[in-house]
């Protein structure tokens, strides 16, 4: 029963807290200063109670996965992490004065928060993780869920500089995101998140290749998971190299920020999917 209650109230609390925000930014006239600064005041606010659901649904995450004597990781605490994690590095950026434009996403992020952290009760893990009892293990998995949300934060930062290149070349059309950064600002954090998840990214493929042993108490197995990740890792390697060398940027980065995006959400939760939901293993 307090189980139950924890996901309710996290839900709740989210669902509010993406409503404030909605509300308080795309409630008032662009053009109404008074509006402008009451939505300001507001979002802060908010930004606080944020904090609120953010632990409730870790404890959620924490009983979910840790419970029993092995980890409990399925399809749904695992899209769920990798949400918590996405919304908890945009709350955390807000304490930061040059990302606070990027406090407007809250609205979005806080309803996907909403989703995922009832996602376990809904798709609930069919047994425990093998080889949880191995040091490795544990840090490769830290490592994997810490690469797959800022490669997550990736895409969707290249989604909404799809946004901003739309409004500099349609300067009338109106938008719900008029407060977000400069392209050019976006567009080097998106590579600065783009280097740090395909660092984690690297160690998550390496660690699984050179101690697949000690990882998985298995040798190396090439699977469809195995060749998406790679796949995942080239796409984001070639970007990168065409940005330093070739001076990629704009449509072409976002084309490769989404492509290798999919090839990662193919490689595991893509995987995940098909064997526990569909096919019940």
């Amino acid at each position: 029963m307090i189980d139950i209650l924890t996901y309710l109230v996290a839900f709740l609390l989210y669902s509010l807290v993406g409503w404030l925000i909605w509300r308080s930014l795309y409630g008032q006239s662009a053009s109404q200063a008074k509006g402008e600064e009451s939505a300001a005041k507001t979002v802060r606010y908010v930004h606080y109670v944020m904090l609120v659901p953010l632990m409730l649904h870790a404890l959620v995450l924490y009983r979910t996965i840790l419970a029993g004597t092995g980890l409990n990781l399925g399809v749904g605490s695992a899209i769920s992490l990798i949400v918590w994690l996405t919304a908890f590095v945009y709350w955390f950026s807000g304490f930061f004065n040059r990302y606070q434009g990027l406090q407007t996403l809250l609205a979005p992020i806080a309803a996907a928060a909403a989703i995922a952290v009832v996602l376990p009760l809904v798709f609930p893990s069919l047994k425990p993780l093998e080889n949880t009892e191995f040091p490795a293990f544990k840090a490769h998995l830290i490592v994997a869920m810490s690469a797959y949300s800022l490669l997550t934060i990736a895409a969707l930062h290249a989604v909404l500089m799809t946004v901003v290149e739309y409004q500099l070349h349609h300067p009338a059309a109106h938008s719900l995101l008029t407060n977000l950064p400069p392209l050019l600002a976006m567009e080097k954090l998106l590579f600065a998140i783009l280097w740090a998840g395909f660092i984690l990214l690297t160690l998550t493929l390496l660690s699984g290749v050179v101690f697949s042993k000690e990882v998985f108490g298995q040798p190396l197995t090439f699977t469809h998971k195995t060749l998406f990740g790679f796949i995942s890792w080239g796409t984001f390697a070639a970007l990168l190299i065409g940005r330093q060398f070739y001076g990629w940027r704009g449509r072409i980065a976002i084309r490769w920020t989404l492509a290798g995006f999919v090839m990662l959400l193919l490689a595991y939760i893509g995987s995940k999917f098909v064997l526990e939901v569909v096919l019940n293993r």
